[in-house]
């Protein structure tokens, strides 16, 4: 066990062609940077046997599912019987990830808001947290958040977050969290350092989104969760904290929100 302080990687991809052949020693470099806990995350129903099998063979390794709001056009449309079904597994913990995607897709859009509706819902019936991918949709997310919202209250996580000032107020507003991943840490991201500065600190989480987005020094290359580490640094200094004690504030928020995965920290 290491001396660092514990924390968690809410959403990283670990069923990625990335880290084929690697995922032990992925694993190990996280424990010992004192990521303890990593939530992977499904983004297509047909790979969830997968991913459910890498949460099931690894201590400390919870999953997630849902549609890719990028793949929402090309997948199935997932129901909320199916979605339900999937969080009837132990190590099942979040919805998602869902959301809209308008770089790449915005000719996708009313499918994409079909599949997030359909994923609210199943948020709403499972009591676990829906997790969102925003990207250049900022109007329409905040409005079919708060119009579901008003509908059924659910918890939700804004992963990755990198969007607008509004949106992360209007996420907040309804009692949900944001989380800091690499982008954070990026040099010439002040505007968003300054959005979590102004979110309540016990509605931050982090996360790597790894492959993707790793935090410097190691901005360019492959993300792996043992990065996650120098997003909490990145964030204590933010809220001009110690990072064991950033790093506890954190630890509960996710607690708090993935109470699935709660148990384990109490025995770490």
């Amino acid at each position: 066990m290491t001396d660092k302080p514990l924390i968690t990687d809410s959403h990283c991809h670990l069923d990625f062609p990335d880290f084929q052949g690697e995922l032990q020693d992925i694993l190990s470099r996280a424990r010992a940077a004192g990521v303890h806990r990593m939530v992977t995350i499904c983004t297509r129903l047909k790979n969830e046997p997968a991913v459910r099998a890498l949460a099931e063979a690894h201590e400390g390794v919870f999953y997630a599912a849902g549609t890719h709001p990028m793949s929402a056009a090309e997948e199935p449309m997932a129901t909320v019987a199916e979605l339900v079904a999937l969080a009837r597994h132990p190590k099942f913990v979040g919805i998602g990830e869902t959301g809209l995607d308008y770089h790449y897709t915005a000719d996708t859009k009313a499918v994409q808001q079909d599949s997030l509706r359909i994923h609210i819902a199943a948020a709403r019936e499972t009591g676990l947290p829906l997790i969102i991918h925003a990207r250049a949709a900022d109007e329409d997310m905040a409005r079919i958040l708060t119009e579901e919202h008003a509908r059924g209250a659910y918890s939700c996580v804004m992963h990755c977050f990198s969007s607008s000032a509004e949106l992360a107020r209007a996420a907040l507003d309804l009692g949900f969290y944001l989380s800091m991943s690499g982008i954070a840490a990026f040099p010439k991201s002040t505007d968003l350092r300054e959005i979590f500065g102004a979110a309540p600190l016990d509605r931050i989480l982090l996360e790597t989104d790894a492959p993707y987005l790793a935090p410097p020094p190691h901005r360019g290359r492959r993300n792996e969760p043992a990065y996650t580490a120098f997003t909490a640094q990145a964030g204590a200094e933010l809220f001009g904290l110690p990072l064991a004690d950033f790093a506890a504030a954190t630890e509960a928020n996710f607690n708090h929100l993935f109470t699935r995965a709660a148990p384990a920290a109490k025995a770490a």
